[in-house]
């Protein structure tokens, strides 16, 4: 049976000029990164080179050697910057946004009072945003095929779309030393154009996956990324199908490429809020977190907590050493001395947590923990 490339798919959907326009590489220092990531960029590091250089045992889990990482990367049809990242995005006043419904899945990042919505229907044209929050330089990054948003600090240097897949996800490079990042492992292997990289991992900030509305309702001063990317794309449509309703690509169980490890725990496409860190990974099942609000969990021999957000539906991990009880009561998590919290502002410490796809997550981490 022949396998059918992105690029196909894409044509398929008329949508093929995504693969044919390029963009400039641009020069400059070695991106961030950071031992332990967690959900608030620039608060625990400087944003220097060398403060961004993590020792061995701080780095990111990986399931196998970076060398075996690279021989698993296939071309994902269109080549190096084939997907062109947006690297000078506009944004727009929420009042002036028309071309979001309310349903419309967005991707929110609140920083030193500034509030950012990037919508799905234009980074699954681009995938990367490179950007800046506050002073700090920063990468948005979106795979359609793992139903990965994650945010990375990138130093003075930019971050683009190398052509290339492993486990269907999305690998990034970065233009200052062209090397290769993994987007849901976050952490550096070799590549092409850069066969001896030294093995880091990025320093990570938290987007949220939610929707237009329940986006604006919490911050009704977000500014939103604008459609006038530079690019000729008609953001009305997903190659892939579409979220809302929910269609193609998304819904179904098969894929465009194989993976490293296929677990059958969950259907494949099922939604997990992931959460990993130099001990092991864990994921829970989001369905299930949506419905008990709090479930408990161990990440490597660590307790944790997962907290469900019905603000936005979504959900955040908790370092829990100590197993301390706390209650779900109408949105917000009650401590044993009753003391009320809202769901991201336990007194524990937060673990970075996103969304994915079980399959992608499981051939990532195939010794995760799983909850339901």
């Amino acid at each position: 049976m022949m396998r059918v490339s992105r690029r196909q798919v894409l044509a398929a959907a008329g949508l093929s000029a995504l693969a044919g326009c390029t963009t400039g590489a641009s020069s400059g220092a070695t991106p961030t990164a950071s031992a332990r990531p967690t959900d608030d960029p620039g608060t625990e590091t400087d944003s220097s080179v060398e403060a961004a250089v993590p020792t061995a045992a701080e780095q990111l889990p990986l399931p196998m050697t970076p060398d075996a990482l690279r021989e698993n990367a296939r071309s994902g049809g269109p080549p190096k910057d084939g997907i062109p990242s947006i690297d000078d995005p506009a944004f727009v006043a929420a009042d002036a946004v028309d071309f979001l419904a309310p349903g419309d899945p967005v991707f929110g990042v609140s920083h030193d009072g500034v509030a950012k919505a990037y919508p799905q229907k234009i980074l699954v044209h681009h995938e990367i945003v490179n950007d800046t929050l506050g002073d700090a330089p920063v990468s948005v990054t979106y795979c359609p095929l793992t139903g990965t948003v994650q945010g990375f600090e990138r130093g003075e240097t930019t971050f683009g779309v190398s052509g290339r897949l492993i486990n269907n996800n999305l690998v990034m490079y970065d233009r200052a030393t062209e090397t290769w990042w993994p987007q849901i492992l976050a952490t550096s292997i070799p590549g092409p154009w850069n066969a001896t990289p030294s093995t880091r991992s990025l320093r990570e900030f938290r987007l949220i996956w939610t929707t237009w509305q329940q986006w604006r309702t919490q911050h009704p001063e977000t500014v939103v990324l604008s459609t006038d990317t530079g690019h000729a794309r008609n953001y009305e449509r997903d190659p892939y199908g579409g979220y809302n309703p929910p269609s193609g690509y998304y819904q179904s169980d098969r894929l465009l490429f194989s993976v490293t490890n296929d677990d059958d725990r969950f259907q494949r496409k099922t939604v997990v809020m992931g959460a990993r860190t130099p001990d092991g990974a864990v994921a829970f099942h989001k369905g299930g977190l949506r419905e008990k609000h709090l479930v408990r969990g161990e990440l490597g021999t660590v307790p944790v907590l997962a907290v469900y957000d019905p603000r936005y539906d979504t959900g955040y991990v908790y370092l829990n050493p100590d197993e301390r009880a706390y209650t779900a009561d109408a949105g917000t998590v009650v401590a044993s001395d009753g003391t009320p919290h809202d769901p991201d502002a336990l007194p524990l410490t937060r673990v970075h947590t996103f969304d994915a796809m079980w399959f992608a997550w499981a051939a990532y981490y195939p010794e995760t923990g799983v909850y339901e």
